[in-house]
């Protein structure tokens, strides 16, 4: 830890590389995602499939609920703690 930083300081700089580092990671899964076909039941939503039979449909599963469940809710998490006063 640099000498001229609080500990609370040194951990929200440290805190904001985590950031960056799962933006990062949002956009792997996306871009992963990106490259699977759409199971079934997202071409043709009147079949209300949920096609996780195929391994492409449960890879694009996995990925949606990483994303919405965990990797977003994080970086909401963390974007708040940027708007945080600094700590004396």
């Amino acid at each position: 830890m640099p000498p001229a930083l609080t500990a609370e300081s040194f951990a929200l700089l440290q805190l904001h590389d985590v950031e960056l580092e799962l933006t990062a990671i949002r956009y792997r899964l996306l871009g992963v995602h990106s490259t699977l076909p759409p199971g079934k039941g997202e071409v043709d939503r009147e079949l209300d499939l949920e096609d996780e039979s195929s391994m492409s449909g449960h890879l694009r599963a996995v990925i949606e609920t990483l994303l919405e469940d965990k990797i977003e809710p994080a970086l909401r998490d963390l974007r708040a703690l940027e708007g945080l006063p600094e700590m004396p």
